[in-house]
């Protein structure tokens, strides 16, 4: 009789504070910057390290039954580098113009949380308690990288406005739903934008201090260093809520998974 995976018995994501955000933009800048330093050097290794880290990261925090900092935020790593190889190799490889897969990445992210939702009865990262609600999850980081990747080139490249305008672009959009927030918008609701969000934002800031001047006004400190300098960041960060717990989502949060039709913020 084939078994199957026992649920998780606790939330399997971290508690939203500021150093989540913080942790989470780096992620996209360094996921930028090493997918594009990986195409640039060795294509072969890039789509090794993009694919296979992508699997093993997702192993690993799938096969745990509760939240892990390391495990997690390696996660979102290899994610944020896959992603970023994904836009740019449909985008190449299809010759699809920015403002086209902006548009496909948006509506498959957005197919998937409606789906989600339809569901589950909940898009909140609090009930992520279950295996089902885990890969949705996941998919849907997945698909909202890709979308912020295809969302930076647009404005950057395409629209030519170049990375740093790009950036404080979308620094300006992410306060929009803390401040919709703060004036009383449900918190699953804002959390989704921003969460999105962050892709473009980190992204662009990334390529402002890798990329050559002449490539979108970039400073030209290289792609390489960016991903040096942002990795190392992360590990700092991630040490510290390791050592603290203070990403641990409150104990009342850890409870067998909501039932469908409960929305929780």
């Amino acid at each position: 009789m084939r078994r199957t995976a026992p649920e998780p018995l606790a939330a399997k994501v971290p508690e939203i504070t500021a150093l989540f955000w913080l942790i989470k933009i780096l992620t996209t800048g360094m996921g930028e910057a090493t997918s594009d330093y990986l195409g640039e050097t060795n294509l072969v290794l890039g789509g090794i390290v993009g694919v296979g880290g992508l699997v093993l990261a997702l192993r690993l925090q799938l096969r745990r039954r509760g939240y892990h900092a390391p495990t997690y935020w390696f996660a979102v790593v290899m994610v944020a580098v896959f992603g970023t190889i994904a836009a740019d190799v449909v985008h190449v490889v299809l010759a699809l113009p920015y403002a086209v897969t902006t548009c496909l990445y948006a509506a498959a992210t957005g197919a998937v949380l409606s789906y989600w939702y339809r569901t589950e009865g909940t898009l909140s990262i609090h009930s992520i308690r279950t295996r089902r609600r885990e890969r949705l999850y996941w998919t849907t980081v997945l698909l909202s990288f890709a979308l912020g990747t295809a969302a930076g080139d647009l404005t950057a490249l395409a629209l030519h406005l170049g990375f740093l305008p790009s950036g404080w672009l979308f620094l300006a959009a992410i306060a929009v739903p803390l401040v919709a927030w703060r004036a009383g918008l449900n918190g699953t609701a804002a959390f989704w934008p921003a969460y999105v969000l962050t892709r473009p934002l980190g992204a662009s800031f990334a390529d402002w201090l890798g990329k050559d001047h002449s490539i979108g006004g970039g400073l030209g400190y290289g792609d390489g260093l960016v991903s040096l300098v942002a990795l190392g960041l992360i590990v700092v960060l991630v040490a510290v809520v390791t050592v603290t717990r203070s990403d641990i989502q409150p104990a009342a949060l850890d409870a067998p998974a909501l039932p469908d039709g409960a929305l929780s913020n």
